[in-house]
């Protein structure tokens, strides 16, 4: 994986569903470096809508996408909001 790489999340964890982030959000990968086999991962919103969170995610919790769909990552905070 490398900075720019579109990825979605492949497991649901405590640790980032504090954040909002939940399995099949799809964000992108916006550092160069991944740190202890983790990358930093911004999960956008459609539109100008504030973005959902920019966390540390385990690259082996990730998968990567040919495109990110941030209409996807909407339906499934909405689900989590209920």
């Amino acid at each position: 994986m490398k900075e720019m790489d579109c990825v979605e999340v492949i497991v649901e964890k405590e640790c980032y569903a504090k954040e909002g982030v939940h399995k099949g959000m799809q964000g992108w990968i916006c550092d160069p470096n991944s740190i202890d086999g983790s990358w930093l991962v911004n999960f956008p919103q459609y539109g100008e809508k504030k973005d959902i969170a920019a966390i540390d995610i385990e690259e082996t919790d990730l998968k990567l996408v040919p495109r990110m769909e941030a209409k996807k990552n909407e339906r499934i905070r909405a689900l989590f909001s209920e």
